[in-house]
């Protein structure tokens, strides 16, 4: 059932959080936002989550370092990297793809649909 599954949003934009939560809420999907990477920390530590939507820009913790992070907590947390400063083909997201970081990216301003595509992709790559 698509209710149960748990979505981390990490965002310093308040509005990018309340975009990105407004698009996710329409598939159903249980949704927690924060502005911080600190903050994201502490809600992995505290919560079980499917997929986490992170930006890679934070101003307390550089984005791919946050998402190394949430791996080693939970290597089970699908993460996909948001942006609007880096491109798919930067050598910071090309790395984090090859690496397992992260499985997806997704370059600022988005289509919703590539959202709701980037979060069904992450729950199918979790069932394998």
């Amino acid at each position: 059932m698509v209710n149960d599954i748990n979505i981390l949003i990490v965002d310093d934009e308040e509005d990018m959080c309340w975009a990105l939560e407004n698009i996710l809420k329409k598939e159903n999907f249980n949704i927690v936002t924060t502005t911080s990477g600190n903050d994201a920390i502490k809600l992995v530590n505290e919560n079980a989550f499917n997929i986490a939507f992170v930006d890679i820009k934070l101003p307390d913790i550089d984005g791919v370092e946050l998402a190394k992070r949430i791996k080693i907590k939970d290597n089970n947390i699908r993460l996909i990297m948001i942006s609007g400063y880096y491109y798919g083909d930067d050598k910071a997201i090309q790395t984090g793809l090859h690496e397992n970081v992260f499985l997806s990216f997704i370059s600022k301003p988005f289509d919703n649909n590539e959202v709701r595509k980037a979060a069904r992709y992450a729950l199918e790559s979790g069932k394998k």
